[in-house]
C-alpha cells in the first residue's frame, strides 16, 4: 500500500514532556524518535505541547525571585508562558535534530514563540477553571487562597492553583508557522497553547490566562490546512464506560456518536473530554480532516490506521 504524505500537527502530552527539567531532557529524546518516525514516512510535522508542570515552575519561581527581591517586579504569566514554551522548545529542537541527524535526515527545526488571540469578553475568565503548576497539600493551597488566589482539589492528587482558559480566536505567528512549514522545515509552535494575548489597537495584551493545548493546536491545525491532528495521550485508544462495567474501547468514532458520548457525559472534563471536543472541531471543519487520539509510541501505526481512535 502507497502511504499518503499528510501535513500533521501533533499535540504532545504532558507524558511526553516529564515533570521537571531532568525528566524533560529524558522524555524528549523517545519524543523525538516518535516524531522522527513520521518524518521519515515523508510527513509534514507541525508540533504543538502542553505546560502545565513548565509554567507553574515558572512562576512559583518567578515569586520566589520578587519575595525576596522586589525590585524585579511582578512577571506576569503570559510572560511565564513564553519562557516555558523557549525552554520545551530547545529541549524539543535539539532531540528532534539528534534523532534526524542520526537517522541521515538533513531537515531544520525551528520553535516559533507563538502568541494567540483571545476574546476578553470571553466567559471562562469570569470562571476560572484551568489547573496549573505542581500539586500542593491543604495547607500550602490555604496560603494562596487567603492572598486571594483561586485554587481547587484537582482529582483526588492535591491542591492546584487555577487560571482562565478562554479558546483561541486566532494565531498571531501563523504565516511564519506557514512560511517554515513550506520550506520544508519541522516547527514546533503553540506551546502551552501559546501565549494568550488581546487586541488592543496595534498593540498585544498579554491576558492572565492558560489556553487548553488541545483547543490551541485544532485551531492552529486548521489555519495550516493540515490533513491530521494527533493528539497524544497517556492511553493507546478512546473508551466509553472508562474503568467500569461495559468499558469499551472505539477505533472509530464519527463525529455524531463522539457528540452524543460527551453529551452522556462519557469522557471527563480536564482529561479526555477537551480532547476529544478539539478532535471532533477540527474533523468537522473541513471535509476529509480527521483527529487521531493514541499513546506517543504509537503514532506511527496509528497514521496507518493499525491502532488509536480515529474521529472523522
Amino acid at each position: 500500500m502507497v502511504m499518503v504524505k499528510k501535513r500533521i500537527v501533533i499535540a504532545l502530552g504532558g507524558n511526553a514532556l516529564g515533570k521537571n527539567l531532568h525528566e524533560q531532557m529524558l522524555a524528549v529524546r523517545e519524543t523525538a524518535k516518535a516524531i522522527v518516525d513520521l518524518v521519515e514516512e515523508g510527513h509534514e510535522v507541525v508540533i504543538s505541547h502542553g505546560n502545565g508542570p513548565q509554567v507553574g515552575m515558572i512562576q512559583k519561581a518567578m515569586d520566589s525571585l520578587i519575595k525576596n527581591e522586589p525590585q524585579y517586579g511582578k512577571v506576569p504569566l503570559s510572560v511565564c508562558v513564553a519562557m516555558s514554551q523557549g525552554y520545551i522548545g530547545y529541549d524539543l529542537q535539539n532531540a528532534l535534530r539528534e534523532t534526524l541527524l542520526e537517522r541521515s535526515i538533513v531537515k531544520p527545526v525551528s520553535t516559533v514563540i507563538t502568541q494567540v488571540i483571545v476574546d476578553e469578553k470571553d466567559k471562562a475568565f469570569e470562571n476560572p477553571t484551568k489547573p496549573i503548576g505542581s500539586f500542593m497539600t491543604k495547607e500550602e493551597a490555604q496560603v494562596l487562597m487567603d492572598k486571594g488566589v483561586k485554587v481547587i482539589e484537582d482529582a483526588g492528587r492535591g491542591y492546584r492553583r487555577i487560571v482562565a482558559s478562554p479558546k483561541p480566536v486566532d494565531i498571531v505567528e501563523i504565516d511564519t508557522i506557514r512560511t517554515l512549514l513550506d520550506a520544508g522545515q519541522i516547527v514546533i509552535a503553540g506551546g502551552g497553547g501559546g501565549i494568550p494575548v488581546m487586541v488592543r489597537g496595534n498593540r498585544l495584551k498579554g491576558a492572565k490566562a492558560v489556553i487548553d493545548k488541545d483547543f490551541a493546536s485544532s485551531t492552529l491545525a486548521q489555519l495550516i490546512d493540515a490533513d491530521c491532528l494527533i493528539i497524544l495521550t497517556a492511553v493507546e485508544k478512546v473508551a466509553i464506560h472508562f474503568r467500569k462495567p461495559g468499558e469499551r474501547w472505539l477505533s472509530d468514532l464519527s463525529i455524531n456518536d463522539a457528540k452524543a458520548y460527551m453529551k452522556e457525559g462519557h469522557f471527563a472534563p480536564g482529561s479526555m473530554l477537551p480532547k476529544i471536543e478539539a478532535a471532533v472541531e477540527f474533523a468537522e471543519s473541513a471535509k476529509d480532516r480527521f483527529a487521531l487520539i493514541t499513546l506517543l509510541e504509537k503514532a506511527k501505526e496509528g497514521i496507518a490506521g493499525k491502532t488509536g481512535t480515529v474521529i472523522k
